[in-house]
């Protein structure tokens, strides 16, 4: 499942220190791996203390977490959609992800030049939200020609298609972005078609100081109170401090460096789950004495899908699913004693995935 979170931002905001971070598996835990596909792409496991559990219930050769790929992309300037800058390699790679973490500079620090000469996140954001919306802007446009001609000619399919990208036109020209409009089910496959950056959702990281790390800091509360009405969510790290917890050996100094600061889990280990969120993913576990894995479905997959993730043979003979939920196997402790407490289920096509479930498919091709 290629579904990719791009890490966006005004140079000198923490981007790739961030990034650089994420490419370090000490960053994580002990065994947490990482791989990079081409320069600005990392494939980097998810966070999950179920595994640990059911490791140590069912004892396996192996356990596998399940991934998730970021994208480190090009810092935007001002001018980015005329292609000022890497502009055009900036919106080319965000065009390609499937959700936005937008990185905002909340510290003060004389020896870090800011682009604009000053600290002010909300301005810094705006010029962001403004260039990507003059980019869907202009993609709806082009869009439009194409889709009038064959609405005079009585396509009704696109005479409906052109009436919603009119509307999505009108939002743009306010200065709001698509994910910020109500869609109906309908009407998703025409926006979809049109492959707009600004309907990706978003997540805001504000990067600040050592000493805002645990409580925030007032350019922190200023994008807070900026975004409150987006549904969006707001995480605080310290990207230099993540930086210096990957440069220590042992998983127990970067415990206790953590400690020290306040911290219960590194800022990454946070972010990468965030992401997993925003990207609208669950998880799923297989577990035997070979190998305990974690699995990842879209939210809403029914079980033939599920099954498809490991093999598309195990979806196109799928019989059926047997689920145990995590916290009856945790409860209970084992498969068989989970069937004796009535807790062991057996579901068809039709069963709807939840996060935690514990499948076995049975299939015949």
């Amino acid at each position: 499942m290629a579904l990719k979170c791009g890490i966006v931002g005004l140079p000198n905001v923490g981007k790739s220190t961030l990034f650089n971070c994420l490419s370090n598996a000490k960053a994580q835990s002990a065994n947490y791996p990482f791989c990079t596909i081409e320069p600005n792409v990392g494939t980097i496991s998810v966070p999950d203390p179920r595994l640990e559990k059911l490791e140590e219930l069912v004892k396996p050769e192996r356990v596998v977490p399940t991934t998730m790929e970021i994208v480190d992309i090009a810092g935007l300037v001002k001018g980015a959609s005329k292609g000022e800058g890497l502009g055009n390699q900036f919106l080319a790679n965000i065009r390609e992800t499937d959700a936005i973490i937008h990185v905002l500079r909340c510290f003060e620090d004389d020896n870090i030049i800011h682009v604009d000469g000053s600290v002010d996140p909300i301005r810094d954001k705006e010029v962001i939200d403004y260039e990507l919306q003059l980019k869907d802007l202009e993609t709806i446009d082009k869009k439009l020609n194409g889709l009038a001609r064959a609405a005079k000619n009585g396509d009704k399919e696109a005479k409906r298609a052109y009436d919603l990208a009119e509307r999505i036109k009108k939002h743009l020209e306010s200065g709001e972005s698509v994910r910020a409009m109500e869609f109906e089910e309908n009407e998703w496959p025409h926006v979809n078609e049109l492959h707009l950056i600004t309907v990706k959702p978003v997540l805001y990281l504000c990067n600040v100081d050592e000493g805002s790390v645990k409580d925030g800091n007032k350019f922190v509360d200023m994008v807070k109170e900026a975004v409150k009405d987006e549904e969006a969510e707001v995480l605080v790290i310290g990207a230099q401090i993540e930086a210096d917890i990957t440069e220590l050996e042992t998983f127990e100094e970067r415990q206790m460096f953590m400690e020290e600061l306040g911290l219960t889990e590194s800022g990454v280990a946070r972010l990468i789950r965030s992401a997993y969120k925003l990207l609208a993913l669950d998880t799923y576990f297989t577990a035997g004495v070979k190998e305990v894995r974690a699995w990842t479905v879209l939210k809403g997959s029914t079980a033939p899908q599920a099954a498809g993730v490991i093999h598309s043979d195990f979806e196109k003979g799928f019989i059926r699913a047997e689920v145990m939920k995590y916290e009856d196997f945790v409860k209970y402790g084992s498969e068989a004693a989970c069937k004796e407490a009535g807790k062991f289920g057996v579901e068809g096509k039709e069963y709807i995935v939840k996060d935690g479930d514990i499948m076995h498919f049975r299939f015949n091709v």
